[in-house]
């Protein structure tokens, strides 16, 4: 295993691509984790986004040419089948084909996931690859499985969500033998639909995870379990909700703190506290949902994120590769 891993990154995905992009693939390397990034997309608007953001080319930062790019609203499969010089396209092969250890896009998520499964590929065994982004909590964090790739997904797929996502968890917390919750409208085994039912009682039965029952949305934001299990539906409404209720509940405290001059100045004092507390439900801080069960790493960010939530991304997949998860989960599926 190299010391220095190599995370391709696709610089012309997302909503502030490539500016954004190209500063947090620097803001990554002053951080001073041992990787390298690739740049992949337009030559010319990628260097010209690397001067503003007073980087340069060196032996831990290049640049690989693409001249496509997927957009967000394109057919994902027929987008990665036809532009084969896409910046997504190009950075996953470079996965594929051991140029690159790791891939981090912020662009579309359709076109990522289709790219991870045809592409980079599904360890063997893998029925399903699914997104783990890992959610903040008032108990620190939970790991959210699926949150957007496999709507639909079979109970048997669920179980090894929940394998998958304990051996993650418990790399990147430290946390040995994790909880782990199937998402479900109540707490009683018989409660749920028809795939909550049938999955319940094989978790249940499952030896190598430390199952809890079932966790119902309302107590997620309070650590129901380490780690949340459901099919991509359901995970995308919780973490789409999560992030509404956050934006909107900030909006809400910075409106009445601006209220009046007694609330200004309740507000000077209780800042530095406030910033603190709040700084625990910040989503950019957690850096970008994996794509567990690949034979290469893949990490989708945010399409709106910034350079911070992209640096946090790169800085992830050295984790990641370091502690040889993708091996790990390959032993347990």
């Amino acid at each position: 295993m190299a010391d220095r891993i190599r995370v391709a990154v696709d610089a012309m995905g997302g909503d502030n691509a490539p500016l954004e992009i190209v500063k947090g693939a620097v803001m990554s390397l002053e951080a001073g984790s041992n990787h390298e990034v690739i740049l992949v997309g337009r030559e010319d608007e990628v260097r010209k986004a690397l001067g503003e953001a007073g980087g340069s080319e060196n032996d831990r930062l290049k640049i690989v040419g693409a001249s496509e790019v997927i957009e967000m609203a394109e057919p994902p499969v027929a987008a990665i089948m036809k532009k084969r010089d896409s910046s997504i396209v190009k950075a996953m092969q470079m996965v594929r084909n051991g140029e690159a250890e790791a891939f981090v896009g912020a662009g579309s998520t359709g076109a990522t996931l289709v790219g991870g499964q045809t592409i980079v590929g599904r360890v063997r065994g893998v029925e399903r690859a699914p997104l783990a982004p890992m959610i903040p909590t008032q108990n620190g964090s939970s790991l959210l499985i699926d949150c957007g790739a496999n709507v639909d997904a079979r109970s048997s797929a669920l179980v090894q969500f929940a394998k998958m996502g304990s051996v993650y968890y418990s790399n990147v917390t430290g946390k040995k033998n994790p909880t782990v919750a199937i998402v479900n409208i109540g707490a009683e085994e018989e409660k749920g639909n028809a795939l909550v039912r049938e999955t319940f009682p094989l978790l249940k039965e499952c030896a190598d995870i430390n199952f809890i029952g079932s966790a119902e949305a309302r107590d997620i934001p309070a650590g129901a379990a380490d780690v949340l299990v459901c099919e991509a539906f359901v995970g995308n409404v919780v973490l789409k909700m999560y992030e509404g209720v956050g934006k909107t509940a900030l909006k809400l405290l910075k409106t009445g703190l601006k209220k009046n001059l007694r609330s200004k100045i309740g507000a000077a004092l209780a800042l530095p506290a406030l910033k603190e507390s709040l700084g625990v439900f910040d989503m950019t801080r957690y850096g970008g949902a994996p794509m567990l069960g690949l034979n290469g790493l893949v990490v989708k960010t945010h399409g709106s994120a910034k350079a911070v939530e992209v640096s946090n991304s790169i800085m992830q997949c050295y984790d990641f590769y370091k502690q040889d998860i993708g091996k790990q989960i390959a032993q347990v599926i």
